[in-house]
Parts: structure tokens; sequence; C-alpha cells
């Protein structure tokens, strides 16, 4: 197991990418707390969990809240002892995406980069703290193809402020991996294609235009799936990846490829 006895905090992990991720560090030996707001859906992912064997805690915490934040790391430490392990998977507004920077508010503009700053450097930095009185740890953010499009892909898709939020993640993992390195603490971002399991259940066919034109647009003829990223974040977060750090994973099946 690539995980066994971490200790893993995964922000919104009662969601589509967090709770895959979750469970597929559950899967490699990982104890899991799971954060997020809405218990119900944190329930259904360590019940999952739980019924397979493995071990899952649940809280409410908004990850955009220091305080919070800060109150749940102190429990997970006084129930597991330390953090091994930590990911934001929080939603950061990609519905706001889809219409012209021209006609757009500047609220909803600036409504994804704002929340992508704002969540990563809380649940990362509190982290860190940590980790670096250690000197062992791995932190795992998340973007999206969106922060490395085309020209042509930018024409169509038409990604608001989302863009800039996945950019904005992307170049505070460098940072933060340059500060925390020194302490032997890895910072890693994952950049996925769309994950077609996380859209509406219309839009999942492959008969769908907008499916079809993202598939067509990668070299293995697909958009990766819940199941790849997850088992991406698995290897970035085990000491199989001790060489990797301040990188941006390239999970796009090949829509993007570029070194950055």
């Amino acid at each position: 197991m690539l995980l066994k006895n971490k200790v893993a905090v995964i922000y919104g992990g009662g969601g589509k990418i967090g709770g895959a991720v979750t469970r597929a560090f559950a899967a490699e030996g990982a104890r899991v707390f799971l954060a997020g707001r809405t218990l119900e859906k944190l329930q259904r992912v360590a019940d999952d969990i739980k019924a397979a064997g493995g071990a899952a805690e649940i809280a409410q915490v908004d990850a955009f809240d220091a305080v919070a934040i800060e109150e749940h790391h102190s429990d997970v430490i006084a129930r597991a002892g330390h953090i091994d392990i930590s990911f934001n998977a929080v939603w950061v507004r990609g519905d706001l995406q889809g219409r012209l920077l021209l006609e757009m508010p500047v609220e909803d503009f600036t409504a994804p980069p704002l929340a992508a700053a704002t969540t990563h450097f809380l649940t990362a930095t509190a982290a860190a703290r940590h980790m670096v009185k250690r000197r062992t740890g791995v932190i795992l953010t998340i973007s999206a193809s969106t922060s490395a499009l085309s020209g042509r892909d930018r024409m169509y898709h038409r990604t608001g402020g989302f863009g800039v939020a996945c950019a904005v993640v992307e170049e505070f993992t460098r940072s933060l991996a340059a500060e925390v390195g020194p302490s032997g603490v890895r910072v890693v971002c994952l950049r996925p294609d769309g994950i077609s399991e996380t859209w509406p259940a219309e839009q999942q066919s492959n008969a769908f235009p907008f499916k079809a034109y993202m598939d067509q647009g990668t070299v293995l003829g697909s958009l990766p799936t819940l199941q790849q990223v997850a088992d991406a974040a698995v290897f970035a977060a085990s000491d199989r990846a001790a060489a990797i750090t301040g990188a941006i994973v390239n999970l796009t099946r090949g829509s993007i490829m570029n070194s950055n």
C-alpha cells in the first residue's frame, strides 16, 4: 500500500473529485479526515471507505475560514498525532465560465481567482506550518487545463476568471514549494482536463457536442476519469514521488502538451 499509516486531510472530501481522491487514499492505507461544509456528502464517502475496511472521519469545516481550519488541524493532530498529506478539492466557481469578458460583471470575474487563492492559501499554509516542524509532508493542490489552453480553446470555452484561478493555484504551488522544500515538505499541483463525471448527467454522453469537442482535443481520445486523477493523487502523495515538488502534474490525457 502506497499510503500505509499516512494521515490525510481532504478539503471538499464530499465532492466528486475530493471523494474519489479520498477513497483512493483510504484504499492505499491512509487514515483519512474529510472536511467540508455538507456533512451528508462527507458521510456518504466515509461510509463507503469504512465498508471497504478503511478508516475515515468527517468534520464540518469552512475551508475559507482560517480559524475553522486551524481548529480542525488541531483536532486531527490530537486524534492522529500528525498530518502527512493535505489536499484541497474545494469548488472555486467553475460555473462562472462561458461568457465574454466584455460582458461580465467584475464580481463574476474576480470570484474564482479570489476563492482559489483564499482557500488554497489558508489550507496549505496551515498544513505547512505543521509539516515543516516534522520536516516531512505533502501538500496537493488542483487546477485545470484552463490555465494553459490554446487560442482556439480559449475562444471556444470563454473561461472568464476560472482560468485565472487555475493559474493562481499553480503559481502558489511553485512559490510554496520553494519556501517549504528545505524543510522536507513537497507541494504538487494536479492539472486534469475536464472530468465529465463531474458534469450534469445530460452532458456526460459521448453524443453531447461539448464532450465530443473535449474528447477529440485529447491525444488519447478521451478526457481523464475521476479514478485516473485519484490514482495520480495517490502517487504524488506517496514516497514513490519523493523527487517531485513545485510541479504541475499534467493529467489532461494530451489535450495540453507543455512543460509548465
